[in-house]
């Protein structure tokens, strides 16, 4: 009984052995069938190849981007030569047929048409003799339209231009345009953060100024080591906060600059205004965006605690937080209408409170809505802001 036991123990786990190779063979060749046809394949290499090219053109229609995008685009297209222009020039010429400067000379001429027809042209015979290029085949001319408006034009030279060709080289184009405007797009994205820090200096600039100025005179009589010492810090702060270059910079060199002001700010308030700070090394070296953290210290002191008859507290806070560095401005100040908040963050109303929806905005901006200011308060209990930054942006320098 126990042999028949043990005999059928093991039939039942070749039994299940079998079946459990049996179905991995099955979804082996389920997937070769899914993931592995001629048109999947053709489908992968043509994206492929348009997210190499599209790396290039980041920076907009220039010379060197338009050369190295052209020759991943000559391969899509799969023509002799492939030829990008702007308004004013050949960018780049890719292919077999040889690059010289009459050829780029004659093929503007061409391009300029198409320009200012906007409509794609296609060059044969009589066209091309008349241009001196009736030696590179048929030329086929496409448009560029950004924002719509000429930007310069794709061409190829083939042996032959057909329907198939012309078809596809206006989607290519079509493809060139949209990351163009992509690139522009991210030009008036950073144009339009280098003028929200601007105008953080400019709120920095009468209110802060004026009240220091007016606590360092009051020390020059009583306390003139102490007014020399507060005319430096002054000095420090603002050179870090008009400073000129760089959109970004360490937690370590802001909390230094916020050091200095609130040094200048204890000048005025004296001993009601009490702070305490928390920071775990491991995250002095995360780059944040400039001006950042200081507004919402700024924050804390104008809006939170002058208004307060009793002692003010600020806690600053930063903490390692796995791929963040969580960040945290805590003070026991008055507080404020979260409905009256959350309007002022959608841009819906004005007042003195610029400091918050600017930095809001621009970590929006640069990592996403879920990395926005996340902001607790109601009227009398004080307020809570936290940021959470990547601690890895290569793409980021100071």
């Amino acid at each position: 009984m126990p042999a028949a036991v043990d005999v059928a123990l093991v039939c039942a786990i070749a039994v299940l052995t079998l079946a459990a190779v049996a179905a991995l063979g099955y979804r082996l060749s389920r997937s070769q069938r899914d993931l592995g046809s001629d048109a999947e394949r053709a489908a992968y290499a043509t994206l492929h190849t348009a997210s190499l090219a599209s790396r290039h053109l980041r920076s907009g229609l220039t010379p060197a981007g338009a050369s190295r995008a052209s020759r991943h685009l000559r391969g899509l297209l799969r023509c002799e030569t492939l030829l990008m222009t702007d308004t004013a020039a050949v960018l780049a010429w890719e292919g077999s047929l040889a690059d010289t400067p009459q050829r780029r000379e004659r093929v503007l001429l061409a391009a300029r048409s198409v320009q200012d027809s906007g409509r794609t042209k296609v060059f044969r015979g009589p066209a091309l003799r008349a241009l001196g290029l009736d030696d590179g085949g048929q030329l086929l001319i496409c448009p560029l339209r950004v924002n719509g408006a000429a930007a310069g034009t794709l061409g190829i030279f083939a042996p032959t231009i057909s329907a198939g060709l012309i078809r596809a080289t206006n989607d290519v184009a079509d493809w060139v345009a949209a990351q163009v405007e992509l690139a522009e797009l991210d030009t008036s994205r950073a144009l339009l953060m280098e003028a929200e820090v601007k105008a953080l200096r400019a709120q920095i600039s009468p209110h802060f100024i004026y009240n220091s100025l007016n606590a360092i005179a009051s020390y020059i009589n009583t306390d003139p080591a102490r007014a020399r010492e507060l005319v430096v810090e002054f000095a420090d702060f603002t050179r870090y906060s008009f400073r000129r270059h760089g959109d970004f910079t360490t937690l370590a060199e802001e909390l230094t600059s916020i050091d200095r002001y609130l040094l200048l700010e204890r000048a005025r308030f004296g001993d009601r205004l009490k702070v305490s700070l928390q920071i775990s090394p491991e995250v002095l070296g995360t780059v944040i965006p400039f001006l950042s953290l200081q507004p919402l210290v700024e924050n804390s002191v104008r809006h939170g605690l002058e208004a307060l008859e009793s002692d003010g507290h600020i806690t600053i806070s930063a903490r390692d937080a796995g791929a963040m560095a969580e960040i945290t401005v805590e003070d026991n100040g008055v507080g404020m209408d979260p409905q009256k908040l959350r309007t002022l963050l959608a841009g819906h109303a004005d007042g003195d409170h610029v400091g918050l929806r600017n930095v809001d905005v621009r970590l929006r901006q640069l990592y996403g809505d879920a990395h926005g200011l996340v902001i607790d308060t109601a009227v009398g209990a004080g307020t809570l802001i936290t940021m959470r930054i990547p601690k890895s942006q290569p793409e980021h320098r100071t």
